[in-house]
Formats: structure tokens, C-alpha cells, sequence
């Protein structure tokens, strides 16, 4: 596509809505099942607090999505929390924010795949045990459609996302007119008790009971996450796109808080239980729970009790909703390389990663988010109550940085001089943020105490393994900046006083007399011919082709007996260098081209080992001279390139110490 194309891909409200918000939204479908499998291990009364703890995390999610909308008013460039975090708060806390944001994005692909692979294998058991195959395919999907460019991407994963919303609004609404008239079903697990487990017997009571309650919730605060992908998404929107942007965030917010409140509460009114040991923390009549018992999520399970299990819409319900899991991973498909891309316009990451692809995408943030992404699902092997424990942390440390760096923001505009209507507006919006800034703040707190242990110090260690390797890599950008700035330019002006040609050869075949036809007419000052010998034997040959070609060019043999041809050879180089260090030294190395790339095989490739090795050495000029097999009129072509024996009038004569017999330096 080409690049003034690039207007065209601006993604429309009704587009962005599902590309930005899938994340959210999909965290319906395992934020409430945390939250149960957490207050479940304090038996069935703690399970009924559920519900609270959703209208806490509900709360959260209201005031960051009010607090986004501003983030994106007042920084709409793309940079979101990095941008934001950096201007205000410095580059290291900017590059913290983006480091975990970087690993939250993969935490996103790993966490939301591997869902929707537990949904698929539930609504085919066949298929069980294979999760971390499903999941790696379904991210190779994933890539392959973003590869294609965002405005189809989005297009494609539109009607499945808004699938979703509309199958889980019927649900509720079906499930709420049974439930009002006394029509509920009752879910698959609801005639079993919950047994709390070890530490949790009096269930919510005491330090343990506020701890587990604030396990819970840490965990549905997994909903929030996704949240910040609009901001980094701001240029990819139609204009105006602040606007749109905000209208976005307002939808997301909307919609996300009240499906996930919905499910709690149907959930709780038809007894659905999620546990991760059935056998010891189930019991039926008294009798512990089968082992080998499925505990189906909760959507699934809810939509058994109002539809019936084994109905057209039980089946629907669950195949948007493993649908949806699987392509909530397109929200960091679209985060992940848009950072990436602005972390590397500052130097924080590779250069390959600013430039769009053919398609207009970031083809190198797509790929390298899908192989970090695979590397985290095979190494968990694709089980959520393992990943989701790494899942909260990236998110809410760019949450609070970011409150605060919005907090810094409106302080340094307050201290500009506004009318009475402005400043009560910007003091209006900095409350916001310092409300934002607590309640974000306490959760990132609450989520290092209660899941540092199960896990979150591995995102810890993630987040600070980005940060390293981008600081090293500005290291590196600010080091080849600051050598490849010329400071004066008269001096780089100067034209070097001599300059010496050496023709790499290692017999006088067609490549090595182009390479000394291609020499010859470059006219240096002197010229010499090098060639590495190992034996008597070898020597007297090339002795004896270099005197029957008649090549009016000293030919200086380097031995070498322990047949160390690179080593010899970049001895020999270094010792020039030195000897003439205002001199430029020229190598002229003939390259043998096969016709056939597995030909290669049946060469040493020594041209390009050696290439590689003179590459290190300061001051040095190297020619490569192809010449290919099989093309010998199209290669050579003119006659003066045809006949290198034969001095050509219009070249003068090189210096007189190129003209004398062969000399053979020992190594």
C-alpha cells in the first residue's frame, strides 16, 4: 500500500470500539471467574461477596476511563502513558511506564489466547490437553491478519467482537426476566458446597479474610486492563480524534463495567462455583467432588441455567466468547507496535521498529509482540490461573505513573495565568487525577502484596529486563551518534595523500582478473596483488600463474603453515595501516557468485568469512568485485574489463614500487 494511502486506514468509531476495546470487554469472560476462584477457597459465604467486590473494581474502572479521556485531549500524539509519564515526570519513569507496558501487551496476547483455548477445548473435549497448541496457532492467525493492515484487521474482528456484546446482553437480559419471574435455572456446579481451604476456615474474618478479599480483588481488577490501549491508539482514529478517542473510552468503560457487574450477578443467583482442586474443595451430600470433575467458566456456566445445556444459544454464547478472548489479543496488536514504534523514533528500541511494513502496519512490533507472546504460552503451557497472576502488574504501574504525571500536568498549567472558568476546569480535571492517582495506587499496593508470591515478582523481573535492554540500546544510538558527528568539516574534507590498492587473490582465475581490471581503473597510487600460500607447493603455483599472466603488478605471498588464511591476511592489513596510517588502503576482493542458492554449500563462502573480519579493521576500504557463473558477455561486457593484461592509455602508470618481482612474507 502505498504510503499517502495511509488516511484511509484511519479507523472510524464503530471500528475502533471493537480493535481497542476487546481487551475490556473480554476480560468479562475471566475477571468475574478470579474473583470467584479466589473467594472460593473461603467456602461458599465469602463467594457470595463477589458481587462487592465487582462494584469495587467497577469503581476503579469509572475513574480511569474519566481520567484517560483527558489523558487524550491533552496528549494525542500516541505516546499515552509513556508520553505523558516522560514529559512530566522524566525519561527513566517514562521508560519504566513503557517497559511495562511493553510486557503487559504480551501478557495480553499469552493471557487472552490461552482463553480462548480453555473456552474451545470446554466446548470440544476432545481437544483437551492441547491448549498450548491451539493458543500458539491462534496467535500466528492473529499476526498474520494485523500483518494485512489495521483498517482489515479491524473490519474482520468487528462482527465477532459486537457478536459477543450482543449474545452476553441477551443472556442478561433473558437471565434477569427468569430470575424476576422465578424462572432461573440453576448452573452445573450449583448443587455443590464449597469447602474452604486451609488458613481460609472462618472465611473472611480476620487477616487472612481482608487479605484473600483483597486477592479477589486484585484479580477482577484484570478488567481494567486494555484501558490505556486507546491512548497509544489516538492517530490510528478518524478526526477529530481526541474526540473520538474519548467517545471511545466512554463506550468501553460503559459497556465493560456493566457486563462484568451482570455476570457477577447472575453467577451468584444461579450458584455458579469455580474452584482450581474440585476434589478438595467441592462436596456433594457430604462426598468430596470427582477429581477429574470439569469446572466450566462462568459464562458457560450461566448460560446453561437460562438457555439449558446443550442449547443453540448455550453453544453460541460460548463460541463468541472463546471467540472474543482469542481476539481481545488484537488489542496488543495494536498497542504493542504503535510504543514500539515510538519508543524507537526516541532511540529506546530498534530503528526497524518505527517504519510501517508494506501494509501500513508495523510488521516488526507484530512479529516480535507474537514471539514473545509464544514464548510465554509454551512456557506456562497455556494456563490462565498461572499467566493471570502476572497479568495486573505492567497495567497498574502505568496506571498510577500515569495519575501522577497527569497530576504535574495540570499543576504546571495552573501556574499559568487563566481565567476563572479555565482554572476551575483544569482544577476539576487534576481532582480527578488525584482521585485516580489513590484508588490506582492502593490496587498496584494490593496487587504487589497479594501476588508477589504467586508470580507478579516474575512480571517484576520482566519489566526490569525491557528496561535494561532499552536503556542499552540508547546507550548505543547516543554512542554511534555522537562518533558519526563530523565536527570539522574542513578536515573531513581533506583527500588522503596516497592511496594503495591490495587485490585479494588466491589464484589467477576470471574473478581475480575483474577484480584487478576494476583495481587498475580506479588509478590508485600504488598497487599489489596479495595472495596467502601454505606449502612450497602452493607457492611455486601461484609463482608460476602470476609470471605466465604477465600482470605488470607486484605480487606479494603471505605464508602461512598453519593455513590461517583470515588471521595472516588481517596481520598483513593491520601491519599497512600502520606503517601508512595517512594512507588509504583499498582491498579488492573478487567474489565467486553461484547460480543456484544450495550450490553455496558445496564453497567455503572464505570471500565472506574474510569479508567479515576485515569489516574490524579501522581505516580499511573494502570492494567487493562479483562475478557471477554462467554470465560471462553480461559481466564483462566491454573490452577494456575483458583484457586486464593490456595497459589502457587514459590509466597512467602505477608508482614504480608496484612494478617489481614477487615477494613472499613470512608469518
Amino acid at each position: 500500500m502505498r504510503s499517502d494511502s495511509m488516511g484511509r486506514q484511519l479507523l472510524p468509531k464503530r471500528i475502533a470500539l471493537p480493535i481497542f476495546a476487546s481487551d475490556a470487554l473480554s476480560s468479562v469472560a475471566y475477571a468475574p471467574d478470579e474473583i470467584l476462584l479466589t473467594l472460593a477457597l473461603a467456602g461458599s459465604l465469602a463467594a457470595l461477596n463477589s458481587v462487592w467486590v465487582g462494584v469495587a473494581v467497577a469503581a476503579v474502572l469509572a475513574v480511569v476511563v474519566i481520567s484517560y479521556r483527558q489523558t487524550v485531549h491533552a496528549y494525542p500524539s500516541g505516546g499515552g502513558d509513556y508520553e505523558v509519564v516522560s514529559t512530566n515526570l522524566g525519561k527513566t519513569w517514562g521508560l519504566v511506564v513503557a517497559s511495562a507496558l511493553l510486557v503487559d501487551y504480551i501478557l495480553t496476547v499469552a493471557v487472552s489466547v490461552s482463553s480462548g483455548a480453555a473456552y474451545i477445548t470446554t466446548a470440544l473435549p476432545s481437544l483437551a490437553g492441547h491448549e498450548a497448541i491451539i493458543a500458539v496457532t491462534l496467535i500466528v492467525i492473529l499476526a498474520t491478519l494485523n500483518l494485512r493492515g489495521t483498517r482489515e484487521a479491524g473490519g474482520a474482528f468487528a462482527i465477532p467482537t459486537y457478536l459477543y456484546m450482543g449474545a452476553i446482553a441477551l443472556m442478561v437480559v433473558v437471565g434477569v426476566i427468569e430470575w424476576v419471574t422465578g424462572n432461573l435455572g440453576a448452573a452445573p456446579t450449583a448443587h455443590y458446597d464449597l469447602v474452604a481451604t486451609g488458613g481460609h476456615e472462618e472465611g473472611l474474618v480476620g487477616l487472612a479474610g481482608a487479605f484473600l478479599l483483597m486477592r479477589a480483588f486484585s484479580s477482577g481488577c484484570a478488567a481494567l486492563t486494555g484501558v490505556e490501549a486507546i491512548s497509544n491508539g489516538v492517530p490510528m482514529l478518524r478526526r477529530p480524534k481526541s474526540r473520538n478517542a474519548a467517545t471511545t473510552l466512554a463506550l468501553l468503560g460503559t459497556i465493560a463495567a456493566t457486563m462484568m457487574l451482570s455476570v457477577l450477578v447472575l453467577a451468584r443467583q444461579t450458584g455458579v462455583k469455580i474452584v482450581e482442586n474440585p476434589a478438595s474443595q467441592l462436596t456433594l451430600n457430604g462426598q468430596p467432588a470427582p477429581a477429574d470433575l470439569q469446572i466450566a467458566p462462568a459464562i458457560s456456566q450461566i448460560a446453561s441455567a437460562v438457555f439449558g445445556a446443550g442449547s443453540v444459544f448455550f453453544f453460541i454464547i460460548t463460541a463468541v466468547t472463546g471467540l472474543i478472548l482469542v481476539l481481545a489479543a488484537n488489542t496488543a496488536f495494536n498497542g504493542f507496535p504503535t510504543l514500539a514504534s515510538v519508543l524507537s523514533r526516541d532511540a529506546f528500541l530498534p530503528r526497524q521498529m518505527y517504519r510501517r511494513g508494506d501494509r501500513l502496519s508495523y510488521s516488526n512490533g507484530i512479529i516480535v509482540l507474537s514471539a514473545a507472546a509464544i514464548v510465554l504460552v509454551l512456557g506456562f503451557n497455556a494456563q490462565v490461573s498461572r499467566l493471570i497472576q502476572l497479568y495486573v502488574v505492567g497495567v497498574f504501574i502505568s496506571f498510577t505513573l500515569s495519575q501522577l504525571g497527569m497530576i504535574r500536568h495540570w499543576n504546571r498549567i495552573l501556574r499559568t495565568r487563566q481565567s476563572g472558568e479555565q482554572r476551575g476546569r483544569v482544577l476539576r480535571s487534576r481532582a480527578v487525577n488525584v482521585i485516580g492517582f489513590m484508588m490506582t495506587g492502593l490496587v498496584l499496593i494490593i496487587v504487589f502484596i497479594t501476588k508477589f508470591a504467586h508470580g507478579a515478582w516474575i512480571t517484576l523481573v520482566m519489566i526490569l529486563v525491557v528496561f535494561l535492554i532499552q536503556q542499552g540500546i540508547h546507550r548505543h544510538y547516543e554512542t554511534i551518534r555522537s562518533q558519526l558527528r563530523v565536527d570539522d568539516w574542513t578536515a573531513k574534507r581533506t583527500l588522503p595523500t596516497r592511496v594503495r590498492a591490495l587485490i585479494l587473490v588466491s589464484n589467477f582465475s576470471r574473478p581475480s582478473m575483474r577484480a584487478v581490471a576494476v583495481a587498475r581503473a580506479s588509478q590508485p597510487s600504488a598497487i599489489e596483488l596479495v595472495s596467502v600460500v601454505a606449502d612450497e607447493t602452493e607457492e611455486r603455483r601461484i609463482r608460476s600463474e602470476w609470471e605466465e599472466s604477465g600482470i605488470p603488478i607486484r605480487l606479494t605471498l603471505l605464508s602461512s603453515p598453519y593455513r590461517n588464511v583470515i588471521q595472516v591476511i588481517l596481520q598483513y592489513v593491520r601491519t599497512r595501516r600502520k606503517r601508512s596510517p595517512s594512507e588509504m588502503l583499498v582491498i579488492y576482493m573478487p567474489q565467486f557468485l553461484v547460480r543456484h542458492w544450495w550450490e553455496n554449500a558445496l564453497h567455503n563462502q572464505m570471500a565472506l568469512r574474510l569479508r567479515r573480519a576485515l569489516l574490524g579493521v579501522p581505516g580499511v576500504v573494502i570492494t567487493v568485485v562479483p562475478w557471477k557463473l554462467g554470465e560471462d558477455a553480461e559481466v564483462e561486457g566491454h573490452q577494456l574489463v575483458n583484457d586486464p593484461f593490456k595497459r589502457p592509455t587514459t590509466i597512467p602508470s602505477p608508482s614504480s614500487d608496484t612494478l617489481v618481482g614477487p615477494e613472499t612474507v613470512e608469518e
